[in-house]
């Protein structure tokens, strides 16, 4: 039985070199793969030949060979030894003429062995090719799927009707009207003191609503250091007044401070992008989270949603982190 090893990049190459080197097809070889090889990194660095052992397959005649080769002679069976015959039944024998003996008819020479013509895999796969294939047969075609009954949507509850935000109804005082004591002149002498401070000089107005809080206008050059990014300065300096004149009382007095209408064009501001967090929630599917707003611009987002039916709103976290959620109603 002969056998062949040989090495290259790949599988196949070694293949076609052992092959070569036989002086055989595939057919008449087994493979055995001994190391697959590895393209190491990059291919350069740590790379291995495949190496592959090329074994030639016994034909008919090898088998028939090794079989009489290793066949153990047969024993021919001893012949049992004659016993001495009598000398007189000796001579009878010989005086009688022995019968000539029949020509043994010659032996018929063995037939020589056929040798089967070995037919190559390539041209078995070739025939198998060229026979004519069947014809295919048309695919039944697909029924369209039942589809399935839509699932009546029960109806939202309807909300509540929103509550419109009441805007207080405020009267603006005369300097010489705000009396010195009053919640309201604490609140104006306090900001013009802060405010000259902070090197900002401006004008404070005063006023009040009917139950008493206070509303402060600031007018003068350099207000967009009063307002600040999204309101934050302003909302402070509203806080500290608010501390300001709450100190010591038993009842709260509410501080709103304005200046160039900033309050009424944020509550616009709040509105639209209320309406449009909404849209968003209602296309997503998914819940919208606002950024962080004090308790006035909550209340904003809330009541500008309060109507629409396909969302609801509520507000999550702590001061001063707390925050308006969308979600769609269920």
């Amino acid at each position: 039985m002969r056998t062949y090893e040989s090495s290259a990049k790949t599988i196949e190459e070694a293949i076609s070199a052992g092959l070569e080197a036989l002086g055989a097809s595939i057919s008449d070889v087994t493979v055995d793969i001994i190391d697959e090889g590895s393209k190491g990194l990059f291919g350069l660095f740590g790379s291995r030949q495949a190496k592959v052992r090329l074994t030639m397959k016994e034909t008919e005649e090898d088998i028939m060979a090794s079989l009489t080769e290793n066949k153990p002679a047969e024993k021919k069976p001893e012949k049992p030894a004659r016993k001495p015959e009598a000398p007189k039944a000796a001579e009878a024998r010989s005086a009688e003429p022995r019968p000539e003996k029949a020509e043994k008819p010659a032996r018929s020479e063995k037939p020589e062995k056929t040798e089967k013509a070995e037919k190559p895999a390539r041209q078995e796969k070739k025939a198998e090719s060229d026979a004519p294939r069947p014809p295919k047969q048309p695919r039944a075609p697909k029924q369209p799927k039942a589809e399935k009954p839509e699932q009546e949507k029960k109806p939202l509850p309807p909300k509540a009707p929103a509550k419109p935000i009441e805007k207080p109804v405020v009267t603006m005082l005369e300097n010489d009207q705000v009396a010195p004591d009053s919640a309201a002149g604490k609140a104006q002498s306090f900001l013009k003191e802060l405010t000259h401070l902070m090197g900002v000089e401006v004008d404070v107005a005063v006023g009040n609503d009917a139950e008493g809080n206070v509303f402060v206008k600031m007018t003068g050059d350099t207000l967009g250091i009063l307002i600040g990014r999204r309101g934050e300065t302003l909302d402070a300096l509203q806080y500290l007044t608010s501390l300001k004149i709450n100190r010591g009382q038993e009842s709260y007095t509410r501080v709103t401070l304005d200046t160039e209408n900033y309050r009424a064009k944020r509550e616009d501001t709040l509105v639209r992008l209320a309406n449009r967090m909404a849209n968003r929630a209602v296309k997503t599917g998914r819940k919208v989270s606002l950024e962080p707003m004090n308790p006035y611009e909550r209340r904003i987002i809330h009541s500008a949603l309060q109507g629409n039916e396909a969302v609801d709103t509520h507000s999550e976290g702590e001061e001063p982190n707390r925050h308006v959620v969308i979600t769609l109603r269920k």
